[in-house]
């Protein structure tokens, strides 16, 4: 609560230098949270729209330390408002969650700039934050739907789909199984003109050869045994949308002739038809495969490769971008905890040491298996190893700690786990982790050895 001073004022409202009482009045106007934060990270100022998504009056939030009225999934590591000290940049749309004063774990996506003295200090910090499915998300899941990131190896993907997004080019889009390369589709659909259109995905290596053609194409009446009537192909659902043409390595090759046709012609022509149709639908494929390979192999044309290979949009495997694997969890958690009704509060600092351990080869769809499998078979207030896949555990080279162990206190579990995500933020960088936790090298490595974490090499 805010102190009060001897003329009825708020201790905390006098600490609102430089805010007329015109900019708090527009503050409050806001459909977006906000608070301001002091230098010792206090909150000095915190908006009618904050209060209402965090169950968090004005006068309770006002004086306390920000994390403990946000309570955010970037508390512990990876703090907004920190990364823009740090980097001297606003951050923008950064994905996490947030626990209100009901316990209800909320999605929301979050911005944030720092306002420096003129020594260079921190003067204010300044957060802005909104569920998600608010303010341009289009409803999406925060980890099905919506594009979840904040690594360096993700920088590429996210600066280029927005470009990409405005044209009618064809995009090829590869990775590893399990990349979320669909999930990658679906924004540049939300992203394009063509976002009030259907978005129709087509998994190529899901239906049998002797359907696909009719599946792609569709079929007029009597133009085959069974064939009473018109049915229309995935290319003319599509229309006014985007064609989303998963696994396009497992085309077969007399298919890929009539793809290219109709990549060339903007034409296709229904199986049994007697004219063309035009064809109105953005075309975006992805694959698995390197089909610069299954075109030496013959098993791909050459010609056909080159009409996809427009603009290329390639996923790093998730081994790759660790520091997402954290922000992806936690997402997967508070999806998975809505759909089976669990109170779950989070991870073990074990289980956080094996997720940033393992090597992940089914990349984010093995984490959000693996997540909601934990959910299913857990019911305590965490989540911990034996809720885990033994295989995982295994591999990941963790074992619980015992009473001798090192993890003999609460407060020793909470600065395991903060360590540890400072890290994955970090990108398994110590010094930047120590900065990050605003302590000094030498003495995170003491912790990092007390705590039994061990750094990857």
């Amino acid at each position: 609560m805010g102190r009060s001073t001897s003329d009825g004022r708020s201790h905390y409202e006098g600490r609102r230098e430089g805010f007329t009482f015109e900019t708090l009045d527009l503050l409050n106007t806001l459909p977006d949270g906000l608070f301001v934060v002091d230098e010792a990270w206090r909150i000095v100022y915190f908006n009618e729209t904050a209060a209402e998504i965090t169950g968090v009056s004005r006068e309770e939030a006002e004086g306390r330390p920000c994390w403990e009225v946000f309570r955010s999934s970037m508390c512990e590591g990876g703090c907004p408002l920190r990364e823009a000290m740090r980097r001297g940049a606003p951050v923008r749309e950064r994905s996490g969650y947030i626990v209100s004063a009901e316990g209800e774990r909320i999605p929301v996506v979050v911005s944030s700039q720092v306002v420096l003295h003129s020594e260079g200090g921190m003067r204010w910090g300044v957060e802005l934050f909104r569920p998600v499915g608010e303010g341009g998300t289009d409803g999406a899941d925060p980890a099905g739907d919506e594009l979840l990131t904040r690594s360096p190896a993700m920088k590429p993907v996210v600066e280029l789909l927005p470009e990409v997004a405005r044209t009618e080019a064809v995009v090829l889009i590869t990775g590893e199984t399990g990349t979320g390369k669909e999930v990658v589709a679906k924004a540049i659909h939300r992203l394009s003109p063509r976002r009030e259109g259907p978005f129709v995905p087509v998994h190529c290596a899901g239906l049998p050869e002797s359907l696909l053609e009719a599946e792609l194409f569709g079929y007029k009446r009597g133009a085959f045994t069974g064939a009473d009537r018109d049915k229309p192909g995935r290319f003319a659902l599509a229309r006014g949308g985007t064609l989303f043409l998963d696994e396009i390595g497992e085309l077969p090759l007399h298919l890929q002739v009539k793809l290219l046709r109709v990549l060339q012609d903007r034409m296709y022509e229904p199986v049994g038809g007697l004219r063309p149709e035009k064809l109105d639908a953005r075309i975006l494929a992805a694959t698995h495969r390197d089909l610069e390979e299954e075109v030496k192999a013959g098993r791909f044309r050459e010609d056909l490769y080159y009409r996809l290979n427009v603009v290329r949009i390639h996923l790093p495997p998730l081994r790759e971008r660790r520091e997402d694997i954290l922000l992806l969890a936690e997402a997967f958690l508070a999806r998975f905890t809505g759909v089976y009704g669990r109170d779950i509060r989070g991870f073990s600092p074990e289980v956080v040491e094996v997720f940033l351990r393992y090597s992940w080869p089914g990349n984010v769809r093995q984490l959000e298996h693996v997540v909601e499998r934990a959910v299913i078979v857990c019911h305590e207030e965490f989540i911990r190893l034996e809720h885990l896949p033994e295989e995982l555990v295994r591999e990941a080279g963790v074992g619980e700690k015992g009473e001798g162990g090192g993890l003999r206190t609460e407060r020793e579990r909470v600065e395991r786990r903060r360590i540890l995500e400072a890290i994955a933020a970090s990108g398994g960088s110590v010094k930047d982790a120590a900065r990050l936790l605003g302590v000094h090298r030498s003495t995170l490595y003491r912790k990092m050895q007390r705590l039994g974490i061990r750094q990857e090499r």
